[in-house]
This record gives C-alpha cells, structure tokens and sequence, in this order.
C-alpha cells in the first residue's frame, strides 16, 4: 500500500501542555474557526510515534522533548469534507494519543500552510475552543489525570 495515493486512515494527537495546566492550541488554515492540539495522518511507513515527533516538529518546531504515549487510541468517521483523500473503502480513521508535559511555556513556530494562530490557554478554555471530541477528551483526562506533581511520570497516564 506504500504506493498508493491516498492518505493512511491512521493519524496521531499530540496534546501539549505546561505544569501550570496551561494548554497549546494551534488555529487551522481551513476551517478557521477550528483550534485542535498537534494532529497529523502517519505516513505509510512510519510508526505513530515517529509521526508523533515529525508532527510536533512540523507544527510547532518544537523537537527534543519528551513525547509520552498515552495508550489510547481512538476511531472517528472521516468528515466528508476529508473523505476524498483517502480509499473510497475506508470510513474511520484510527487516533493515537500522545501528550507533552512543558515546565512552562516556550517558543512556538508554527507551519503557515496549516495554522494561522497558536494560542496558550486555561484547560477550561481548551476544552471550550477544541473542535474535535477526542481532543477534548484528551484534555480533561490530563485535567483529571493529576499530572502536575510528577509531570513526565509515563505510569501516571493520560
């Protein structure tokens, strides 16, 4: 399949977040009213946690932190307006979850041709601006997940 045209139906979510419970958002080229963590389909050869590096790099510039894997995937119907880009036989797409735990705020470089804005924002807000459900949900487990005393703790979980 590594020839094919269309788009792997797998991607992952990075969710990226300060000890202070402060949480990275990044605003979508199209639509713009969408604001999401770090997402990004795999390419056909790599594995969800190299996507979850090249991801982050791509989105935000940020590379030489600690990306933990949450264990959680998650399936969701391809929005129709995405459909086109994969197999006209595939309706779902597998997510991957994967967080970063920030001591404090830092630089962002974001990637003009897929954001147009990042914001850094309260937890409560994030849940309030993300567009996707599965976003969300990895938000309010962190927020439930009590990780600011041991912030890159992998037994902890998301």
């Amino acid at each position: 399949m590594a020839a094919t045209h269309y788009k792997r139906p797998e991607s992952v979510l990075v969710v990226i977040c300060t000890v202070a419970g402060e949480v990275l958002l990044l605003q979508r080229r199209e639509p713009s009213d969408f604001w999401q963590s770090v997402t990004g389909s795999l390419h056909w050869d790599e594995s969800p946690a190299q996507a979850a590096q090249r991801e982050l790099a791509e989105e935000t510039g940020l590379s030489g932190v600690t990306i933990e894997d949450c264990q959680q995937q998650n399936r969701y119907a391809i929005l129709p307006s995405w459909r086109p880009r994969y197999d006209p036989a595939i309706n779902e797409n597998l997510e991957h979850v994967f967080r970063v735990v920030l001591p404090a705020r830092c630089p962002i470089v974001i990637a003009p041709s897929e954001h147009t804005a990042f914001r850094w924002v309260a937890r409560d807000e994030a849940l309030r601006l993300v567009s996707s459900a599965t976003n969300r949900a990895a938000i309010l487990a962190l927020q439930q997940s009590g990780f600011e005393t041991h912030p890159y703790d992998p037994a902890g979980g998301l």
